[in-house]
C-alpha cells in the first residue's frame, strides 16, 4: 500500500469570499463565472471597494487542487499537497490549515528550511444571488511554483497525481506540472487532472496540451470545458473527442448530474437534489470525493454518485468545505 492516495499540485491561495451583485460586478468591470489573474493593486482596489460587502466564510487556505486535497483527507483518504507560500501570516496560516485538515505538504520545496520572503497568494471570490461564484486571484509567490517544488519520492509513494489546470498560467507551474506527470508516469503513479475553468481551456489551450502530454489517466471538467477542449458545441462529439486525451473521465453537469467514461462505457451519474447558494468549490469537492472513493475500490459510477452527493451539500452552504461532521455524515461505510 503507498503511503497517500492522491499528491496535489496548484496554487496555494488564501481565499476570502464575499456577497456580490451583477451590478456589483458590471460596475467594476468583472467578467462573471470566471477566474481571471489580477496583480496586488488591482486585488486592493476591488477590495476596497466591495469592503462594505458581507463576508460569507471565514478565511481559509485554498487554490483549487488544495480544496480537493482536503476533501479527500477529511473523508479519510491520505493526501499530500504540493504548493509554495511566502513567509508572511497568509503562508504561515496557509501551512497550520494544511496540516489541520489531515494534509501533508511540501513545505515550500524546501525541505523543512525556512520559507522565502514575499506575498502568499490571495483569492477574492464573488458570489451573486444566483450562487454563481466569480474569483479573482493574485498568485504572489505562487506564481514562481517550480519543478524544484516537486517531491519525486512523495509521488512515487502515491497512488494518483492530481494536478489543477491552472497551473497552465505559469511558466514555471507550468513546468512544474509536466515535471510532475513526467515522474508519475515513470513511477507507476497515475495522473489525474482538472481543466479547472472555461477560460483557462479557452486562452491556454497549447499549454494544457503540453501539461497533459500524451494523455492523462483520469481528467476532470465540467460541460463548457469540455465542449471548448474539444472544438465543439455537441456533447456527444466531445465525448468521443475526449477518449484521446484520458483513459477515464468525468465531466460534470451542474444539477444534471455527471458523464463518466470509466475506460469501456459511458455511464451517467445522476445529481442529488439541492438548492445552490454557493456554487464556490463545487467541482473541487466533486474531484476530492471521487478520489476518495475509487481509492476505497468503488467503480467509477459508485465514485461519481458519492461525488456528486458531496458536490451537493457544500454547493448548498457558503464557502468550499464542509463541516467536520458533514464529512461523516456522506462518507462511505
Amino acid at each position: 500500500m503507498k503511503k497517500y492516495h492522491v499528491y496535489g499540485l496548484g496554487n496555494a491561495l488564501v481565499d476570502t469570499e464575499i456577497q456580490v451583485t451583477d451590478l456589483d460586478l458590471e460596475r467594476l468591470d468583472i467578467e462573471k463565472g470566471l477566474m481571471t489573474l489580477v496583480d496586488e493593486d488591482r486585488q486592493a482596489f476591488l477590495i476596497k471597494h466591495l469592503d462594505d460587502h458581507l463576508t460569507l466564510s471565514k478565511r481559509a487556505c485554498g487554490g483549487s487542487a488544495a480544496n480537493t486535497i482536503i476533501s479527500l483527507t477529511q473523508f479519510g483518504g491520505r493526501g499530500y499537497m504540493a504548493c509554495k507560500v511566502a513567509d508572511d501570516d497568509n503562508g504561515q496560516f496557509y501551512l497550520q490549515d494544511l496540516i489541520e485538515c489531515g494534509v501533508d505538504h511540501s513545505l515550500n520545496g524546501n525541505n523543512g528550511n525556512a520559507l522565502e520572503a514575499g506575498i502568499t497568494g490571495k483569492c477574492l471570490v464573488m458570489v451573486t444571488p444566483d450562487a454563481e461564484r466569480t474569483m479573482n486571484s493574485f498568485l504572489g509567490i505562487g506564481e514562481q511554483l517550480s519543478p524544484d517544488n516537486i517531491d519525486s519520492t512523495a509521488i512515487a509513494d502515491s497512488e494518483y497525481v492530481y494536478i489543477e489546470g491552472y497551473l497552465v498560467t505559469s511558466d514555471t507551474g507550468r513546468a512544474a506540472a509536466i515535471k510532475a506527470r513526467e515522474v508519475a508516469q515513470s513511477s507507476g503513479t497515475k495522473v489525474a487532472i482538472s481543466l479547472s475553468d472555461p477560460g483557462i481551456v479557452e486562452h491556454f489551450t497549447a499549454g494544457l496540451k503540453e501539461m497533459i502530454g500524451p494523455g492523462v489517466d483520469l481528467l476532470f471538467c465540467n460541460k463548457q470545458e469540455a465542449l471548448t477542449w474539444c472544438g465543439t458545441d455537441d456533447l456527444d462529439t466531445a465525448i468521443t473527442a475526449m477518449q484521446q486525451t484520458a483513459k477515464q473521465f468525468v465531466i460534470t453537469l451542474g444539477a444534471e448530474g455527471a458523464i463518466i467514461f470509466d475506460g469501456f462505457s459511458i455511464l451517467k451519474a445522476e445529481s442529488q437534489p439541492v438548492t445552490a447558494i454557493d456554487t464556490n468549490g463545487a467541482g473541487d469537492m466533486f474531484a476530492g470525493a471521487y478520489l476518495y472513493a475509487i481509492s476505497q475500490g468503488q467503480t467509477s459510477l459508485e465514485a461519481a454518485t458519492f461525488a456528486n452527493r458531496a458536490a451537493s451539500a457544500v454547493v448548498g452552504q457558503y464557502g468550499p468545505r464542509l463541516h467536520s461532521a458533514e464529512y461523516n455524515g456522506l462518507k462511505i461505510a
